[in-house]
């Protein structure tokens, strides 16, 4: 298949037929601000921010959703297009709070530090859980938008209610930016159905039908929703505050025997988190309840057993694995081939069931092997 060429920013971008402008400019590590692009999403071009201007081509199209032609000049960077980015991020940061983007001293100030010119305000980011993982801080950083003289346009707080009924997730529609990704994420790729826009223009919000709880809404609460969402609007309840992770480490769901691929994200060793894998052909970025909320949960439950156990004198011990198999070897060699069942799990994977029934049938000689169905 011939390669489109074409030029975005002065360098030289080859890329396959079919992208687009946006995915070429990723491809050459040219960034370009997003908010309601995903990759896991069909292209939205709601945002405005993605805007490029295209020799030849009238206006400012969206990046994201204009395809990529041979022999295409692309600037990403003009201060045309700053200009019209920072004013539609002003027209955002009126409903979102942004003390901490437009602070004359943003640049003197630490991360994580709490700020002491302003205390009685709480609207910041360092009181949000979603600080240095937000997707408007990083847009915000790119375009300038900090100094009392780059926001025009008062903030209003919207004084809207709290959504904390829900067994995992935690909603503050007050920091929602209204780019449709957690319902498209929804509605596209889980096929749910179960959130939405309610209202219009200036009173439109993400809900629910009847503005119900995601339980009562139909959710599978699998956590995409969660996944895509930039801003600290929907977020997961539990770990919501444990900050950065120390480190990911990439691993398989232990809960069922389709093999979904997780990267658990660990601090001061405890999982916090577990998201599912975008880059494999398993899951491609997806996961069920349990296996997006339920891994910390029994990793860390304190009846949780990290030792095998051997009864002696009728009460269970703890004995070292070569003692164990040990003992289950000598027991099994025992029986004879037809006294002998095996029983796999649901919560294995495909691979250890099938060593599982190899071992039933090649090494104990016989073919008594069941499997529960579901757990």
């Amino acid at each position: 298949m011939a390669k489109i060429k074409l030029t975005i920013d002065d360098v030289a971008v080859e890329v396959n037929p079919g992208v687009t402008v946006l995915d070429a400019a990723k491809a050459a590590g040219i960034y370009i601000p997003t908010l309601c692009y995903h990759p896991a999403l069909a292209p939205y071009g709601g945002c405005r921010l993605c805007i490029v201007e295209i020799e030849k081509m009238r206006g400012l199209p969206p990046s994201c959703t204009t395809p990529a032609t041979d022999g295409m000049v692309v600037k990403t960077k003009t201060p045309q297009l700053q200009e019209f980015r920072r004013g539609v991020m002003e027209l955002l940061l009126t409903e979102h709070p942004h003390l901490c983007f437009t602070c004359d001293r943003k640049q003197r100030c630490k991360p994580m530090d709490t700020c002491l010119r302003s205390a009685s305000v709480t609207e910041r980011c360092i009181t949000c859980a979603k600080n240095q993982r937000c997707e408007l801080q990083q847009v915000s950083d790119y375009l300038g938008v900090y100094g009392s003289k780059q926001i025009s346009l008062p903030y209003k707080y919207r004084e809207l209610p709290w959504s904390r009924e829900d067994p995992f997730i935690d909603r503050d529609n007050n920091l929602c930016i209204l780019c449709g990704r957690c319902i498209r994420a929804c509605q596209d790729v889980r096929v749910n159905g179960a959130i939405t826009f309610s209202q219009r223009g200036g009173q439109a919000v993400v809900s629910t039908a009847f503005d119900c709880g995601y339980k009562d809404a139909g959710s599978e609460f699998c956590g995409s929703c969660v996944d895509v969402c930039p801003v600290g609007a929907i977020m997961e309840r539990k770990n919501k505050w444990a900050g950065l992770p120390d480190r990911k480490v990439a691993t398989t769901c232990p809960y069922c025997g389709v093999g979904c691929q997780l990267n658990l994200t660990v601090k001061n060793g405890h999982i916090i988190e577990s998201v599912p894998d975008a880059d494999n052909d398993v899951n491609r970025g997806q996961a069920c309840v349990k296996g997006r909320f339920g891994i910390a949960e029994f990793v860390h439950h304190p009846d949780r057993l990290k030792q095998p156990l051997i009864k002696k004198d009728g009460q269970f011990v703890e004995a070292s694995w070569d003692e164990a198999l040990d003992l289950v070897a000598s027991k099994l060699s025992g029986f004879k081939k037809e006294e002998v069942a095996v029983l796999a799990s649901a919560r294995c994977t495909n691979e250890e069931n099938y060593v599982t029934q190899k071992f039933a049938r090649m090494v104990l000689g016989g073919n008594n092997v069941d499997h529960c169905a579901r757990l």
